[in-house]
């Protein structure tokens, strides 16, 4: 398995999906009833298989990457060779950016000494996806943008 099994509710989101990917390996209801009675390991296969398919088919789509926490911000942007990274760094203890409060004061101390701005650009080397999956793992969610660019501008005047 490359990336991870889908959870129990994300299966029945995608029931329709998983049976038309069954029918692909011409396996019927009553056969995959079957196939799980009789041989457990292979419809966990299945699902294993049907998984990776899916995560691939979200993560080829995905240009934008935000992992928020109440310090930093890191927010991704991702083309098929590059990753272009805008990190913000609060260091105030009294400042939480998950919050509406804490993020009004980011936008308007985003040149204060303790806001600290990085930007970065890494070469994607091995799998694109692998590296996205990764970074899902830890906490960064897909998005279309919205912050990246609005930071991206700040960043370019």
């Amino acid at each position: 398995m490359k990336y991870a099994r889908l959870t129990k509710e994300q299966f029945e989101e995608l029931h329709q999906e998983f049976i038309n990917f069954l029918a692909t390996q011409s396996i019927t209801a009553d056969e995959w009833k079957k196939l799980k009675a009789e041989k457990p390991e292979v419809a966990e296969q299945e699902l294993d298989i049907f998984s990776d398919l899916i995560w691939e088919g979200v993560l080829n789509k995905v240009n934008y990457l935000e992992h928020i926490s109440p310090k930093q911000l890191m927010l991704f942007h991702i083309s098929e060779a590059f990753m272009e990274l805008i990190a913000i760094k609060v260091e105030d203890d009294n400042i939480d950016i998950t919050n509406e409060y804490g993020y009004k004061w980011l936008q308007q101390n985003l040149h204060d000494d303790k806001v600290s701005l990085y930007t970065s650009t890494k070469a994607i080397k091995d799998d694109r996806n692998k590296d996205l999956f990764v970074l899902i793992q830890q906490g960064s969610v897909i998005t279309k943008g919205a912050l990246y660019n609005y930071f991206s501008e700040l960043l370019s005047e």
